[in-house]
């Protein structure tokens, strides 16, 4: 069984540490959630011996948390956890780590749902929520694209400038 190894910050993280702002909700929970807990429902998880090292079971967990709490779908969360600094720190991601595609970000909640862990990893979820008072409510993140559209023009004047020309 082969894990990566993510207790280890790299040199790019030190250097985005010390440009960025401490707080909010996300760095809330990461730092009052006793995450040993989640450790020990999530032991049952192992990885096989083939193919490419296994993300650590409580970093895939953070992943399905933040699905749950912004509505992502796993193509979704793959990009965020990639793109989002907030999130690559809350799952213990280093910039120079790759994260988790969304093909095992799914293999990953099926495998913990077969073996009936989401009941579990859901009470706890809720009972260190109330424990601190916290209340999540469910954010959005909207993802924009940008689509050619067929628009009209704006006229020109005769010196090819858009819209009209005011002439005193």
């Amino acid at each position: 069984m082969s894990r990566r190894n993510f207790s280890q910050p790299s040199l790019a993280d030190a250097f985005v540490k010390a440009y960025s702002r401490p707080g909010g909700f996300l760095e809330d929970i990461a730092k009052t959630f006793e995450w040993s807990a989640f450790d020990v429902i999530l032991r049952p998880l192992h990885s096989s011996s083939d193919g490419a090292p296994a993300y650590p079971p409580l970093t895939m967990f953070k992943i399905v948390l933040l699905q749950q709490w912004h509505g992502l779908s796993d193509p979704a969360a793959e990009g965020a956890v990639r793109d989002r600094l907030s999130f690559r720190r809350f799952c213990g991601g280093a910039l120079d780590e790759e994260t988790p595609d969304h093909s095992s970000i799914w293999r990953f909640r099926q495998q913990f749902a077969k073996l009936g862990l989401d009941e579990k990893l859901l009470a706890d979820v809720n009972r260190q929520l109330d424990a601190r008072g916290l209340i999540v409510k469910r954010g959005a993140l909207v993802d924009a694209t940008i689509i050619a559209a067929a628009v009209k023009q704006p006229p020109h004047d005769e010196h090819g400038c858009p819209g009209k020309v005011f002439r005193l």
